[in-house]
């Protein structure tokens, strides 16, 4: 029995279309009702996470006797009302100076996380001793203890040091983000072979050289996840800013100054409260927007080659 063989291109390519077009792909397997109830739950998680968002932003152009009344509704009166609720949360509180001191507290916290926690990653990655391992395992157990544990001793040392400034606060920050920052910067450095680092020493790097020529510049994808999750959580932290830096500095972060818009015997403006919420949200809106494919690249990474 002979098998006739062909030359013809065009048969090949509708045999490899025909081959092609058996396999199923993951929405020719899915059912109509399964991906209705995808599509759902979907839109569900949408609702959950944009509504609050969408309730702040109608709010802001209220007055604060509708927010009271009809918190739920369109803001369909005089749009004047929602430039007055900026103008006079602007204003009032020190808000400017707060947008200031969080941009530079964030800023300076960030990059010091990122910077010495990838170091220490590296030095207790590379070299392994007892103490190395015990160290790393510290920063480990350090994730699972809640603040409210360390709560009271924190503000007692802080207060004891005199940190209620902007470097002091940049400190804590630092102390309290770099279990997390740690563990992913060594997850990360040892999917980096060592044959890379030797090379690199036999061409003449020494040890500083070789991590900041070297590895640093590998560890990119990691350090930018890291800086992004950790923008995110000091920008929008409030408890510790209010216990150690409190009501009464020049150094209020716009969360403490919002809080502040809650007068005595809970007499609030709100809506100049909700107009200061939508501005403090937005920076960290557009930065998570921008930035969001690098969290999923940065822990994707730190996980499978870690």
């Amino acid at each position: 029995m002979t098998i006739p063989v062909t030359n013809n291109p065009n048969a090949t390519a509708g045999a490899r279309k025909a081959v092609t077009a058996k396999k199923p792909t993951n929405q020719a397997r899915m059912s109509g009702p399964a991906k209705t109830l995808t599509y759902a739950v979907l839109i569900f998680f949408t609702v959950v996470f944009l509504g609050p968002i969408f309730f702040i932003l109608i709010n802001s152009f209220k007055s604060k006797f509708a927010i009271a009344s009809e918190p739920f509704s369109l803001p369909l009166g005089d749009i004047f009302v929602g430039l007055e609720n900026f103008a006079v949360g602007l204003m009032k509180q020190g808000f400017l100076w707060a947008i200031v001191w969080s941009f530079v507290i964030t800023i300076l916290s960030v990059a010091a996380i990122v910077f010495f926690s990838a170091m220490t990653a590296y030095y207790i990655t590379r070299v392994k001793t007892w103490w190395t391992n015990a160290l790393y395992y510290l920063f480990v157990v350090s994730m699972v203890i809640p603040f409210q544990m360390v709560m009271f001793p924190t503000v007692k040392i802080a207060d004891m040091l005199q940190l209620d400034n902007p470097i002091g606060i940049v400190v804590l920050y630092l102390g309290f983000g770099s279990g997390l920052s740690v563990f992913m910067f060594a997850g990360f450095v040892k999917s980096i072979p060592i044959e890379i680092e030797e090379a690199a020493m036999i061409d003449g790097c020494g040890p500083i050289q070789n991590y900041f020529k070297v590895v640093l510049p590998m560890l990119k994808p990691t350090a930018v996840t890291v800086a992004i999750l950790n923008a995110m959580w000091v920008w929008n932290d409030y408890l510790l800013p209010y216990l150690v830096i409190g009501l009464s500095t020049q150094y209020k972060t716009i969360p403490v100054v919002i809080q502040s818009f809650v007068g005595s015997n809970g007499n609030r403006d709100m809506g100049a409260m909700m107009a200061m919420l939508v501005l403090a949200i937005i920076p960290i809106v557009i930065f998570y927007v921008s930035t969001q494919k690098h969290i999923i690249e940065g822990v994707a990474a730190g996980a499978v080659k870690g």
